[in-house]
């Protein structure tokens, strides 16, 4: 059965980079009709934190990323986070000890200074030089600093097997006895990351391309056990729009920052999908889409750019696919948090006119100022196109007369009055609509006019037209 896994350490809140490998292991396994593990890898005690692990968990119920065994919903601590693990990891380590594959080191951080030091004396690569292979673990063991180091095999091919890249080789002589045990008895990331993958009996690791680096220490470790080594596919990295690596100067890099500016978890799902990955020239996809055409192999081999206008344009497409009271429950807080308490059928009809013009849901604050406050800004350049003309005095104070008489005050019996006007003065009806516009909202571009009007209710309109 396909077994993948998100192993993330929890130093941070879950960031585009590691909510983008969740998702694409999660959408292999669910394509695949396989299982998805959460790991919590929190060995680094000096890093790790409570906050960061719920934070891991918030953002990845935010996408929708269920998972099949891992952390229950309160995140409660059990075998799937590596510091209840320990004793299982040591006794793995024992074992390499005991059948001479590792070995205690009580090289001091001084000793290994001076290795680095002398090793680039003559232009070699800094190693560790084997200086405590001769010693025994009883007598390494008295030392309360020893480390447990891996012995390096002779003749050893550092080769990894990539899904994406094929053949990976690196160096051989780059490698050395590597410490898969701390002074303090934690595992280091590659052993404990073996051990966890083995006995979690995954098939696939799904991870980026940072970690690349690191799978031929794990492969030999994999060897060394005489397990399955899994298959392996590392993610090329995503790039800032400048082509640097992404970091928080490009924006907001968390996941749970882009739900607080407003962006819909289907468009972040849809946008982190088709980053690095595609589909014919398909950018919209539905979740089971996406299960259904999701495939490893359709993962680019080089990095991908974030670009917040795609994902921009992809989250107001997914606010027009949205039920409306679901942007309307969305939006409402936010109104009554900049123009106090109204109506709540008031601010639903507001809202429901800029359905259509939302990118983020926080931009109804600003479009719909005029339905809240006269002071809204003036666009100048609507002002002298359609105010400052000789007619448009004529046009807004046959408008007022007029519509003062209007009772209902609806769209329905609205619209009549503009288009009586429009054809007693010989004018066509944007001539009427344009100089109306500007005068109830200060803008050139608005929702429907007839609309507008009805929702601003009669006072503010006659008021403003007068104005």
């Amino acid at each position: 059965m396909i077994r993948v896994r998100f192993a993330p350490s929890p130093t941070g809140a879950l960031h585009l980079g590691g909510a983008r490998t969740a998702l694409f292991n999660w959408l292999y396994a669910r394509s695949q009709g396989g299982q998805f593990l959460l790991r919590i890898e929190d060995t680094d005690q000096t890093r790790s934190t409570n906050a960061a692990v719920n934070a891991i968990f918030s953002g990845m119920k935010w996408l929708g990323l269920d998972w099949d065994e891992g952390p229950d919903a309160e995140g409660t601590h059990g075998p799937y986070y590596q510091t209840k693990r320990l004793e299982l990891y040591k006794k793995y380590v024992q074992q390499l000890v005991d059948e001479g594959k590792a070995y205690y080191c009580i090289c001091s951080s001084e000793d290994l200074a001076k290795m680095r030091s002398d090793a680039a004396k003559k232009k070699l690569p800094p190693k560790y030089n084997n200086t405590c292979r001769k010693l025994s673990p009883e007598e390494a063991k008295k030392n309360k600093d020893a480390v447990v180091r891996f012995k390096l095999p002779e003749g050893v091919k550092a080769i990894v097997r990539d899904v994406l890249r094929g053949n990976v080789e690196f160096e051989a002589d780059l490698l050395d006895d590597f410490v898969i045990q701390k002074s303090d008895g934690f595992p280091t990331y590659n052993f404990a990351c073996v051990v966890d993958d083995y006995l979690m009996e995954i098939s696939h690791v799904i991870r980026g391309d940072d970690h690349l680096s690191n799978t031929p220490r794990q492969i030999l470790l994999y060897q060394a056990f005489g397990w399955k080594i899994p298959k392996f596919a590392h993610i090329p990295m995503i790039l800032g729009e400048d082509g640097s690596r992404l970091s928080k100067r490009h924006g907001a890099t968390s996941v749970i920052e882009y739900e607080k500016k407003g962006y819909l978890p289907e468009a972040m799902f849809n946008y982190l999908a088709r980053l690095g990955w595609g589909y014919k020239d398909q950018e919209l996809f539905s979740r089971d889409e996406l299960v259904k055409k999701f495939t490893i192999k359709g993962v680019s081999k080089n990095p991908a750019k974030f670009d917040v206008d795609k994902l921009n344009w992809l989250n107001g497409q997914y606010i027009r696919k949205a039920l409306p009271e679901r942007i309307i429950d969305l939006c409402q807080p936010l109104l009554q948090d900049a123009y106090g308490d109204h109506d709540f059928d008031h601010l639903s009809k507001v809202i429901r006119l800029f359905i259509d013009r939302l990118v983020i849901i926080p931009d109804i604050v600003a479009l719909s100022k005029y339905f809240f406050t006269d002071d809204y800004d003036i666009d100048q350049t609507a002002v002298e196109k359609h105010l400052k003309t000789e007619i448009a005095p004529k046009i807004l104070s046959e408008l007022k007369r007029r519509l003062e008489k209007v009772e209902p005050f609806t769209k329905e019996n609205i619209e009549p009055v503009f288009k009586a006007l429009a054809s007693e003065l010989g004018l066509k009806l944007g001539q009427i609509i344009h100089p109306c516009r500007v005068a109830l909202t200060g803008t050139a571009a608005s929702p429907p006019m007839y609309d507008v009007v009805e929702v601003l209710g009669k006072e503010k309109v006659l008021k403003r037209l007068a104005a």
